[in-house]
């Protein structure tokens, strides 16, 4: 079972990789996507390499800020199991960087994209480029860059800086689809507009 969901994986990869290929090379205008770093969702994850995680998301964070390039947060709610805005559970970790201003999309499903106002608020910011980090590797990271590329957006994973429940599933989807790390990242920022 494994082998075929990582071969399905792998010619999803493929076939994003080609269709981006095609499209333009138009300029880079990017944003960071920091996706369900709640406190309820934390717990679940693989608590090994979490505090090192943690330090790269503030070090994108912090970097894409002084930049003044647009971080986007994004929270999971659903209505029957929470968590629930305005409780603990919902909010992120006090030690994550982000600010009360920074554009917030509230999700009920998996993809960022879905049912949400995701792509307005991109769209709005002029946004055409994403980097994507948070929880989990497998699920919502996984399902909003495939939603970024299916609504024509360049999209990133960044290397360490996601967490799933298996910290070797985490690398296996970084292997997958190619997450950049730091070097590329600047590089890519530095020919921004």
């Amino acid at each position: 079972m494994r082998k075929i969901i990582i071969t399905l994986i792998t010619m999803l990869s493929v076939s994003l990789s080609l269709s981006a290929q095609e499209k333009s090379s138009e300029p880079i205008k990017p944003a960071l996507l920091v996706i369900d770093m709640q406190n309820q969702f934390v717990p679940m994850m693989d608590q090994e390499g979490k505090a090192f995680t943690f330090y790269v998301i503030n070090a994108y964070i912090d970097g894409f800020r002084s930049a003044g390039i647009p971080i986007v947060r994004i929270y999971h709610s659903d209505k029957n199991a929470g968590p629930f805005p305005g409780t603990p559970e919902f909010e992120f970790p006090a030690d994550i960087h982000i600010l009360p201003d920074d554009p917030k999309v509230i999700k009920t499903y998996g993809d960022g994209f879905n049912k949400t106002d995701l792509e307005k608020v991109l769209r709005d910011l002029e946004v055409n480029t994403v980097f994507l980090c948070g929880l989990s590797a497998t699920g919502c990271v996984l399902s909003t860059f495939i939603g970024a590329r299916n609504h024509d957006f360049k999209a990133f994973l960044i290397k360490d800086g996601m967490l799933s429940h298996k910290k070797d599933y985490t690398e296996q989807i970084e292997i997958i689809f190619d997450a950049v790390g730091y070097q590329v990242v600047e590089v890519m920022l530095e020919n921004a507009e």
